[in-house]
Parts: structure tokens; C-alpha cells; sequence
């Protein structure tokens, strides 16, 4: 059978290269063609996954430039946010699938052939089922969990807790209360300190594309 080829998108080497290191241990069904940071994957490719992560939800236009990229056959959101309208929105923009991030590899594998084959298009983690933390982040190493690296990540990009909001489709209380344990995490007590601190351990978006 042939492999699956499979574009990795978001804005941050390390998310994508944790994206990567989740599928090798599948090599017998995907070829990842393209770690893509930042722009459109310009080889072709049966699956693009789009990692949310610090970027806009499945519900903007990011979504629907990338669904109708000619070299894009299926295009997954890979999200922690499974929202009914959210989820709606994405496939309207013509996303092929929606995909939680709280699923452990292999169900993101069977997800992904899921989605491939046209079973099934959404794919939250089943009620009741431990939610896994899997991949990688900007700051993991630093004891961040993916929510406070995202609203660091996003800090560090010049975003208000407002328009963080926004992006992230949380509450400007649950926004302010990620931002706090960030801020005791990383050992700084203000946005300024939080921003320079972000420079310095790798959350701007990297922005470039990495070839395989």
C-alpha cells in the first residue's frame, strides 16, 4: 500500500518537529513531505495538518487558504478546542477533518486513515478517556504545559489578553488565569519581563520553511 503523504503546518519548528517525532514510529503508513513553518507547504501532499498552536482556529481564512491549496488533498485542524461551532466553521472552510489534541499517536493515526477514507471527520477525546499530552511546545522543558506555552507564545507576539481570547476561544478569565501560572512557571511578574523572557527561550514564530 502506498504511504500517506502527510504536510505538518504551524508556525513553530519545535511543534512541528514534535508532530514528526509522533509519526515516525508509523512509518509504514506516512511519508512526511514537508515540516512546514509559516507558509503554505508547496509540495504535494494527501493530508496537511494544521496545528493550532499560537495560530488562528479552524474557523478564519488560514483554514480556508490552506484547504484550497491545489497541493493540499485533505486538510485536518489538529486542536484542543472542539467547540460545535468552531468545528462547524472549519469544515465549512472547507476542512476535511477536526482532530483533538488530547488523543494519544495512535488514535491521532486512526483519526488521520479516518479521515482519509471519509469515515469520520471529527475526532474529540471519547467522554470519560484520560486526556493525553503529547508533541511538543515552545518552553515544555521549562515545566510550561501547552496552554501556558501558547498564551506566552502569544504574548510574545504582541497579542492582548483580549485578542488572545479571541484566538484561542477561551474565556478572558480562563486567558488571565494561564497567563498568571505562566508568569509563576517562567519566574517574572509582568507582560514586559514575560515578553523579553519569550525572546529569549524561543517563542517567536520561527517563520521559515524546513525541507526534508
Amino acid at each position: 500500500m502506498a504511504l500517506i503523504r502527510i504536510a505538518l503546518i504551524n508556525d513553530y519548528e519545535v511543534v512541528v518537529k514534535g508532530l514528526a517525532a509522533m509519526l515516525s514510529g508509523y512509518r509504514d503508513t506516512f511519508e512526511i513531505v514537508e515540516l512546514d513553518a509559516g507558509t503554505e507547504p508547496r509540495r504535494q501532499a494527501d493530508i496537511a495538518l494544521y496545528d493550532t498552536f499560537a495560530a488562528t482556529p479552524g474557523d478564519r481564512d488560514d483554514v480556508k487558504v490552506l484547504a484550497g491549496n491545489p497541493g493540499v488533498g485533505k486538510l485536518v485542524v489538529y486542536a484542543w478546542d472542539l467547540g460545535e461551532r468552531l468545528v462547524a466553521d472549519a469544515l465549512a472552510n472547507g476542512a476535511a477533518g477536526y482532530i483533538s489534541k488530547g488523543l494519544p499517536a495512535h488514535e491521532l493515526v486512526a483519526a488521520l486513515l479516518a479521515i482519509r477514507d471519509g469515515e469520520r471527520r471529527v475526532h474529540p477525546v471519547p467522554p470519560g478517556a484520560p486526556t493525553a499530552v503529547i508533541g511538543d511546545w515552545p518552553g515544555r522543558h521549562e515545566g510550561l504545559t501547552p496552554r501556558e506555552a501558547e498564551m506566552l507564545a502569544l504574548i510574545t507576539q504582541g497579542l492582548s489578553n483580549a485578542e488572545i481570547a479571541d484566538r484561542t476561544r477561551l474565556s478572558i478569565n480562563s486567558v488571565k488565569s494561564y497567563i498568571r501560572s505562566c508568569y509563576r512557571r517562567i519566574g517574572v511578574t509582568n507582560r514586559s519581563h514575560a515578553i523579553l523572557w519569550g525572546i529569549e527561550h524561543g517563542f517567536r514564530p520561527d517563520h521559515t520553511r524546513i525541507q526534508r
